[in-house]
């Protein structure tokens, strides 16, 4: 059986689809997973994947493509020649899994399974449901298991990703260090660049080691953050090299964003800075030991904005001590 997993979104929701993925691959021969452009490093670092294919959803991308006949076309013929006998859509609770839907059923897909509030007529064979407010890994797996997927004997569901990764202690030097990645794929999750470089030098302050990460487009970010105190590997690796990073991190610094998700793949606690735009049920760190920071009742709670609605980032607002003593708690006190 050859089955498709759709997740169309940022590289931390690819990342959290991987217990689900998991469990499909566990009861399939093939599994393609379909994922948007923001996603596609996340989507060749799971475990369990065969192949991936990229595409950019209208419906789902922040700078979404223009929807021609021509392009939902070729997006039809692309799918149609995979030749999957199943399909699973995975969405966040905002997100209508319809659309595409319809597509796999124009690719002449045969069962298709998703998440869904809407009515979905004959677009889908297993409509689920999920009560309450389940971390995004939990409420992906649950579809997993609804269709008949479930985990492997085993496997306990948490993050994971594909191994070996690189070795990067030419950049890192000996592990045993701390990670703070000041950047946030929005700027309402990212605190100020005053308030990170503050946090870095506090960790600097207190004995620890500091690595501060980012993109290549966050350098001239990584640079202010860390100063004169940490070490400054802003544009130096690519996703895979900072898996490794944080693999060998005794902690991780990082508001809501995909390093976060990234560190809990691989094991290691994460100080988040979490900015309450997104309920921090669904989307904190998962499976790994983690400390959560930042006024979760803020007036910005649940309106999942993107630039920040209130004068002075108020809910990231956060002390430097209470960072360290979070780093603290997480690592035993050790340096």
């Amino acid at each position: 059986m050859r089955t498709l997993v759709a997740r169309l979104d940022n590289v931390g929701d690819v990342l959290l689809a991987g217990p689900c993925v998991r469990a499909v691959a566990a009861h399939s021969d093939s599994v393609v997973l379909l994922a948007g452009p923001r996603g596609r490093a996340g989507a060749d670092l799971l475990p369990g994947v065969t192949e991936v294919v990229e595409w950019c959803a209208p419906w789902i991308d922040p700078e979404p493509p223009e929807v021609t006949a021509d392009s939902i076309d070729a997006f039809v013929k692309q799918l149609r020649d995979l030749r999957v006998d199943k399909a699973l859509i995975l969405t966040s609770f905002h997100q209508s899994p319809l659309p595409l839907a319809l597509v796999l059923r124009m690719a002449g897909v045969p069962w298709i399974g998703a998440i869904s509030e809407d009515y979905p007529g004959s677009l889908l064979d297993l409509r689920h449901r999920v009560d309450g407010d389940p971390p995004e890994a939990e409420r992906a797996l649950s579809l997993a298991a609804a269709a008949g997927f479930g985990l492997p004997p085993g496997d306990d569901g948490r993050l994971a990703v594909r191994g070996p990764l690189p070795d990067t202690s030419a950049l890192t030097g000996q592990p045993g260090y701390i990670v703070v990645h000041p950047a946030a794929s929005v700027p309402a999750r990212q605190p100020t660049t005053a308030r990170t470089a503050a946090i870095v030098h506090a960790l600097a302050e207190a004995g620890h080691r500091v690595l501060v990460t980012g993109a290549p487009g966050e350098r001239e970010l990584t640079a202010e953050v860390a100063g004169d105190v940490a070490t400054d590997l802003g544009g130096r690796t690519g996703l895979a090299e900072l898996a490794s990073v944080l693999d060998g991190a005794r902690a991780v610094v990082a508001p809501n964003t995909g390093p976060a998700h990234l560190a809990a793949a691989v094991g290691t606690p994460v100080v988040s800075l979490f900015a309450p735009v997104v309920p921090a049920a669904r989307w904190a760190p998962y499976g790994v030991p983690t400390v959560l920071l930042g006024d979760q009742h803020a007036p910005c709670r649940d309106t999942r904005a993107r630039q920040c609605p209130v004068e002075g980032h108020p809910c990231l607002a956060i002390d430097p001590a209470d960072v360290v003593s979070a780093v603290h708690d997480l690592t035993g006190g050790v340096l």
